[in-house]
């Protein structure tokens, strides 16, 4: 069996890769630390530091209309961040759903992986602990959803490479 996918982190340099971060700013301390956390990870792997732009956006709702513009613009990736928090009404739902449906519709339209970073949560502990660096006692979802870009670009790398390949 062939496999495309790298096993360690030590397989996931990929010099040059152009990754744009999508930043809601709603609730920006969170969503900032998850966008600086996946561009060192990008960075610490190879990535552009002239090619990582941080575009900053006021919701989540926001991120799939930026990340589109940026995939058509020839990044190879887009990471989006933001924070969605359960309220009173139905209304983190919609906004929830039009983020995730909108960046899933992006990167099929675009062909470019768009990373979901948009945490959906109860209460703002449970987005401190899932945002924040390990350092600081969070699960460190940026560079999470780093390493997942970075893997899905080796992948289609290894699909475009043998497409191409006489």
């Amino acid at each position: 069996m062939h496999q495309t996918t790298a096993n360690s982190e030590a397989d996931l340099r990929r010099p040059g890769t152009r990754a744009a971060i999508v930043v809601s700013t709603f609730h920006h301390e969170l969503t900032g630390a998850m966008a600086e956390s996946a561009r060192r990870k990008l960075l610490e792997f190879g990535a552009d530091p002239d090619g990582c732009p941080v575009h900053l956006v006021p919701g989540s709702f926001e991120l799939p209309i930026v990340a589109r513009a940026l995939a058509r613009a020839g990044h190879d990736c887009v990471l989006c961040f933001g924070l969605v928090v359960q309220g009173e009404t139905t209304h983190d739902h919609w906004v929830a759903h039009g983020a995730v449906e909108g960046i899933l519709r992006a990167s099929l339209e675009t062909d470019v992986p768009i990373h979901l970073g948009v945490l959906t949560v109860r209460t703002i502990d449970q987005a401190r602990a899932r945002a924040l660096p390990r350092a600081q006692g969070g699960q460190d979802k940026g560079a999470e959803v780093a390493l997942a870009a970075l893997r899905t670009l080796l992948v289609l790398d290894a699909i475009r490479a043998r497409r191409t390949s006489p």
